[in-house]
């Protein structure tokens, strides 16, 4: 091939320009339409390769845009004309499992699901599983710091991550953090790439811690007359000091969606003496069901992550993504259902209700996203902020909430934030234009 890439032939790298992989590689899972079209998908597989790519985007200035599975919700991997996209899903090698201390080594490309049916053989898990944890990749869960259904007892993506090998702009590979299960050398770099959305540098291996996750004992499905009402079921959880596995909130719409009655559906799992939980839960409930059976718990969860592709079906959705501290989640969901009445819009809330982590979804129609759902986005930000909490809880900033996150952070901290980008990337060519 020849043109404005074809340096590209001299990495050894394979790639290709044709315009079908264009047309996928160009977009992500948020609807966000980037201007123009990327002028070539690269596809490594070692991180000699990435490093090849890297240092001949480094000498003729390329953009790069790396890529998992495409499941980014805040258009982070979107990628436009004259960008070179670096699809990292060819890396996909589970390199190392050692059960006795606890960690296991990955590729960026190694699905989630699979990591931690791999460390279920042994008697562990990967803690980290966001709804698209059989689809979304370990690499992006990093770019993102993704959470997910169990991360309100034992953490997001960064709470797993002990080190990374990572590739920089300029194409020299460096080793972040370590093999234990402690350590304080240095400062945090591993910290600091987890949820970078790929603008610091390029991830191509993970130490990751595994758990030995105790089996859940109990499910528990408890029906509200309002979203609010279970809200503050959620936070009675937390006043009588009960830490749930998971807890989360699914509204009227979105139970609509995905062909279930109910004002509002409260999934809660402990590991531990589920009498408690279920008696604070009762409190209030229309309707409380507790379940030992696996089958039926994985029924619930099974729903609980089919909820956003059932929304998708009824239009193209505007994904939201804000946390508030758990005391302020009833008031949340109050204002964002005023904001759907202002608006005239449809918004699906679901939520992890055990760290007050809400995903508001307007729903508008076929076509392009409508000027009042952005409004309505835009108050829900607002919202956010004044209630004390964050534009983003897990999904990142990518290009939809990047005039948001310089109010959240304030003019020094967000100045800062970008002498550190010009540090690791002095051209500015690492997925320009996302995050800061």
């Amino acid at each position: 091939m020849t043109g404005p890439v074809d340096w590209l032939d001299t990495t050894a790298v394979e790639w290709t320009a044709e315009p079908e992989a264009l047309a996928i590689a160009r977009l992500d899972r948020s609807g966000v339409e980037p201007d123009g079209t990327p002028s070539a998908v690269a596809f490594p597989r070692t991180a000699a390769e990435v490093q090849a790519v890297l240092r001949g985007a480094s000498a003729t200035r390329t953009p790069i845009v790396p890529r998992g599975a495409g499941t980014a919700l805040t258009g982070a991997t979107t990628a436009g004309a004259g960008e070179i996209v670096l699809d990292l899903s060819r890396m996909n090698r589970i390199v190392d499992l050692r059960p006795d201390d606890g960690i296991a080594v990955a590729e960026p490309g190694v699905i989630t699901a699979d990591l931690d049916r791999a460390a279920a053989a042994l008697g562990l898990a990967y803690a980290p599983d966001p709804a698209s944890v059989e689809i979304s990749t370990i690499g992006g869960n990093i770019a993102t710091n993704a959470g997910g259904l169990r991360c309100a007892k034992y953490g997001v993506t960064r709470d797993a991550v002990l080190g990374l090998d990572v590739v920089l702009a300029d194409g020299r590979l460096i080793s972040t953090g370590r093999a234990t299960l402690k350590g304080v050398a240095g400062y945090d770099l591993t910290g600091l790439f987890v949820g970078s959305e790929g603008t610091l540098g390029v991830v191509v291996s993970a130490t990751l811690r595994l758990r030995p996750l105790p089996p859940p004992t109990a499910t528990i499905a408890a029906t509200y007359p309002s979203l609010a009402a279970a809200a503050d079921a959620s936070v009675a959880l937390t006043a009588a000091r009960i830490q749930p596995v998971m807890a989360e909130l699914l509204d009227a719409a979105t139970l609509a969606a995905l062909g279930l009655a109910g004002a509002a559906l409260l999934i809660v799992q402990v590991d531990d003496d589920p009498a408690p939980a279920e008696a604070v839960l009762k409190q209030g409930a229309v309707e409380v069901r507790s379940s030992t059976d696996p089958a039926e718990a994985a029924a619930l969860l099974a729903a609980r992550r089919q909820a956003l592709p059932a929304i998708e079906r009824l239009g193209r959705p505007l994904i939201e993504d804000i946390a508030v501290p758990r005391s302020r989640m009833a008031a949340a969901i109050r204002s964002i259902e005023e904001i759907a009445r202002r608006h005239d819009v449809r918004i699906c809330t679901l939520a992890h209700a055990g760290d007050g982590n809400l995903h508001p979804i307007i729903v508008t129609g076929r076509g392009a996203i409508a000027p009042a759902a952005h409004r309505a986005a835009e108050d829900i930000f607002a919202l956010a902020l004044d209630l004390g909490g964050t534009v983003t809880g897990e999904h990142g900033v990518g290009t939809l909430k990047r005039a948001w996150l310089a109010r959240e952070l304030g003019p020094d901290s967000h100045d800062l934030q970008r002498q550190i980008k010009a540090v690791f990337d002095p051209l500015g060519i690492l997925n320009p234009g996302k995050a800061l």
